[in-house]
């Protein structure tokens, strides 16, 4: 009977995240291009793994149609120039896709039944918008079950205004400039770079390379914010300014049995110590990974107080700003996204689950003093995610609690 594994993440990447839409960069760049890309960047930066070593492939994609669809793991693997021996399979859990595709696999990776796996997310937004030619049920109207503005995340996120009248719109705005700062200031520092992958782009110009993501504005001011539109609810508080633009990107990564890493030479960046996911009421889906980070931290057997650095995808600033006022933090708690987030770097849906990771795994390099993080996300139709990761440059790693 195989035994239960330790369960690492060795490795990932990511493609630089573009504006969706005609004038952004990836419009002329067909969705599985984009995860091939991060796939085979990847595979390049860990020569020491046997490619039929892989033992499965888990990517993430929300709408899944035309050139995101057709079950994207395995054809990313096909593409990507894996054996033929290589299985793949597709996920959807919204925003969630790429978390859920780390902790589908992990989890068989804990229970003995795979030694290396590669999972991720892509989202082409400009190509297949959120929800297009979905067709939800009318029962969820006819009996009262969601609101029927529920599957608009901004009305979900103007709700948590709403119910929580602390969270002004100036917190938020100042979050989402706060975010445009820290970003500025990883790229300024060589933070971010490292774990992109250049994607050739084509468009009337000619050929050209992506090579940063595209959505961010520095120049952002707390007067600017205060004078953008709220789309989704006249004098309301949510604006372009405190939440995350539609994106186009992918993400890859790696996971493996430690023992498995070890074998093979790979790196090991971070361990899996528990993941939750929980559901919430649809219209106000922005405070899922509160009860998600309960259940992750209640599993792992640790606090909030054991946790040293924060991932949080920032949907919408009021999201993480719940979050935040829930568990005790403070707005501008250095732990919590040291690097920025979603607002300036992009959210494509489900590729971000990956794109926190690699981000929390490169701050574990920086600060060995800290044993414990957290990644964590919203989800449409009231639901949140959240893994916990042991930092393997801390002095107590893998010695218990």
């Amino acid at each position: 009977m195989a035994e239960r594994a330790d369960v690492v993440f060795v490795d990932g990447v990511r493609t630089p995240f573009g504006r969706a839409g005609e004038k952004g960069m990836y419009w002329g760049t067909r969705a599985d291009d984009l995860v091939v890309k991060a796939i085979t960047g990847l595979l390049e930066r860990n020569p020491s793994l046997p490619k039929d070593r892989v033992d499965d492939v888990a990517i993430a994609a929300t709408t899944q149609q035309g050139d995101q669809g057709l079950t994207l793991g395995r054809t990313a693997a096909i593409l990507a120039g894996l054996p033929m021996s290589v299985p793949g399979f597709a996920i959807d859990r919204m925003c969630a896709g790429a978390m859920t595709a780390v902790t589908t696999t992990g989890a068989g990776i804990g229970f003995g039944q795979y030694d290396v796996v590669i999972a991720g997310g892509v989202e082409h937004m400009g190509r297949h918008p959120m929800g297009l030619d979905a067709d939800p049920n009318p029962r969820f109207l006819t009996e009262g079950l969601v609101a029927g503005d529920a599957l608009n995340m901004g009305n979900t996120a103007e709700r948590l205004h709403d119910r929580f009248p602390e969270l002004t719109k100036e917190r938020s705005d100042r979050f989402g400039m706060r975010s445009q700062q820290k970003v500025q200031a990883a790229y300024e520092a060589g933070h971010l770079q490292p774990d992109l992958v250049p994607v050739a782009i084509r468009s009337e110009q000619g050929w050209g390379l992506a090579t940063e993501d595209e959505g961010r504005r520095p120049g952002t001011t707390m007067e600017g914010l205060a004078q953008l539109k709220t789309p989704f609810r006249p004098h309301g508080r949510v604006s372009a300014g405190n939440a995350s633009p539609l994106t186009d990107g992918a993400t890859a990564a790696i996971l493996a049995n430690a023992k498995t890493a070890k074998e093979l030479g790979l790196s090991v960046k971070m361990r899996m110590v528990s993941f939750g996911f929980a559901g919430v009421e649809p219209e106000v889906m922005g405070i899922g990974p509160i009860p998600s980070t309960e259940r992750a931290l209640k599993n792992a057997g640790l606090t909030i107080e054991d946790i040293g650095l924060f991932e949080l995808n920032e949907a919408f600033a009021v999201q993480v700003l719940s979050f935040l006022d829930h568990f005790g933090i403070d707005d501008e708690d250095p732990r919590v996204n040291p690097w920025g987030g979603a607002i300036a770097i992009g959210h494509p849906l489900a590729a971000s689950g990956v794109r926190l990771m690699i981000q929390l795994a490169r701050q574990f390099e920086l600060h060995p003093e800290v044993r414990y993080g957290l990644t964590a996300m919203c989800v449409g139709l009231g639901q949140g995610g959240s893994v916990i990761w042991e930092n393997p440059h801390h002095k107590h790693y893998g010695k218990g609690r």
